[in-house]
């Protein structure tokens, strides 16, 4: 499977790295991965695109006409990927009408998965058993938030600020959405830029687990959005 492929290149003693026309990483287990998932999902949907970061470049970086498409990213968190220090995450989502509805969250150097099947279904993996995971509401003592581990901004400092704070712990990748759709974090601002690829799955499993994404004016993170760039977000659990 692509999480094979891509703990196999982790694992390797070069990780291939290049960098794609806007500077940022890419290695030779993006590439791998992104062929094995795109093979995969064809099928499934009959008709149904798959858009993937690595290949939105190469389609001009447009929107899908239809209302119904994946959103893969085969490796999120490269800068973790290439500092190995496991905080990585394959991810693919379902994106309908503007809204991410199916995703799915594995992370495979530290054997961590997630996913959604719909409104109220988040799960994860336990002893290799399925287990329902919900997103908890405030806790009296302030939120516990998870950061970006490799593009915190002092917008979102200076966010922080404004809210009541617990704790301020940092993770890569997607793991942060499902830290708290699991109940494990509240709160997940994200001011700096992130693609539609690094988003949709975490968001579908957040969804599911009751708690949500929105702007930074309080509506919901849309999708099929022009250059597929979304606008700064919060991520929170239940209100």
């Amino acid at each position: 499977c692509s999480s094979d492929l891509t703990l196999k290149h982790y694992r390797s003693a070069t990780l291939g790295v290049d960098q794609k026309s806007d500077a940022s990483p890419v290695t030779a287990a993006d590439l791998a991965a992104h062929h094995y998932i795109v093979d995969q999902l064809e099928p499934v949907l009959e008709g149904v695109e798959v858009i993937s970061e690595e290949s939105a470049e190469a389609r001009g970086f447009s929107a899908p006409t239809e209302d119904q498409f994946w959103l893969v990213d085969p490796l999120d968190g490269t800068k973790e990927f290439i500092s190995r220090n496991g905080e990585f995450t394959v991810n693919v989502g379902l994106i309908e009408n503007g809204r991410p509805t199916l995703g799915v969250v594995y992370a495979p150097a530290v054997d961590r998965l997630f996913w959604s099947e719909g409104p109220g279904r988040a799960f994860t993996q336990k002893n290799g058993k399925a287990v329902q995971i919900a997103a908890r509401t405030k806790p009296a003592d302030g939120y516990v938030v998870v950061a970006s581990r490799s593009h915190s901004s002092s917008e979102e400092d200076e966010y922080l600020k404004t809210v009541p704070v617990k704790s301020v712990t940092s993770a890569g990748s997607s793991l942060k959405f499902c830290l708290v759709a699991a109940g494990e974090a509240d709160l997940y601002p994200r001011f700096g830029t992130t693609n539609e690829w690094d988003t949709a799955a975490g968001h579908a499993v957040l969804n599911a687990a009751g708690g949500k994404v929105v702007t930074r004016e309080g509506t919901e993170l849309g999708y099929a959005k022009p250059t597929f760039k979304n606008p700064g977000f919060i991520a929170k659990g239940r209100d």
